[in-house]
């Protein structure tokens, strides 16, 4: 496992916060514009930068100022944490997984299109954030393509750490082909999990590397993997 880098994404692959995206960006659109939010871009698998645009789009306005939009992301995710960490949930097996994974040389962090401080925010809200180094993560307001986001959080845990973290030792693990192929088109390990709204099917038909139906074996399989 020397030199490896382990990048998780968070929704419905480490936690579940029982649809609160959408409530979010209700409450970010209607303190940034003074109006109700008619629809909303689809979220699984996508960035924040990406969730935007075309929630913008989709509500007639063509542009926006992206930074007082993530503000407000921000403001609404406070104001709903309690009763996130009260509804929400970690997903079976998360807590042993991340510590199934660590070790010399393993490097933890998040690829995700949350912001974030809603990253930590999440994963705090459950205790899976110990081992995790958000400073070499990539976030939802990096990119749109999840593939940037990969690239991105390889070279800083390089830069941060001074590694040479080859693309075979990154292992991406999310539940939605939009992981897959960000992993797949990086050079990087792709492993999905069946724990969100795509199929084990559906994500070994998307590419990916390794398929587990829950947490539950995705040590074993990953370091079988790497060790391959």
């Amino acid at each position: 496992m020397t030199n490896t880098l382990i990048l998780w994404d968070i929704d419905l692959t480490l936690v579940n916060t029982v649809g609160m995206g959408a409530e979010l960006y209700a409450i970010a659109f209607k303190a940034v514009t003074g109006r109700e939010m008619g629809a909303v871009a689809d979220m699984a698998g996508r960035t924040e930068k990406a969730i935007l645009t075309e929630t913008l789009a989709l509500n007639g306005i063509e542009t926006g100022d992206f930074a007082v939009f993530y503000t407000a992301l921000e403001a609404a995710a406070r104001t709903l944490e309690p009763r996130m960490r009260a509804s929400g949930h970690a997903l079976p097996g998360a807590a042993a997984a991340i510590a199934g994974l660590a070790g010399d040389g393993v490097l933890q962090s998040v690829v995700t299109g949350n912001l974030r401080s809603i990253a930590e925010m999440k994963l705090a809200a459950f205790g899976l954030h110990h081992a995790i180094d958000f400073t070499v993560g990539a976030y939802g307001d990096d990119d749109h393509d999840r593939a940037v986001l990969v690239a991105l959080a390889r070279e800083r845990a390089q830069a941060r750490h001074g590694l040479a973290i080859d693309p075979a030792r990154v292992v991406v693990i999310g539940d939605t082909p939009h992981d897959v192929k960000g992993a797949l088109d990086r050079g990087a390990i792709a492993v999905g999990v069946a724990t969100g709204r795509s199929s084990a099917e559906r994500l070994a038909a998307a590419g990916a590397h390794v398929v587990v139906p829950d947490l539950s074996g995705v040590v074993a399989a990953i370091r079988a993997r790497l060790d391959a």
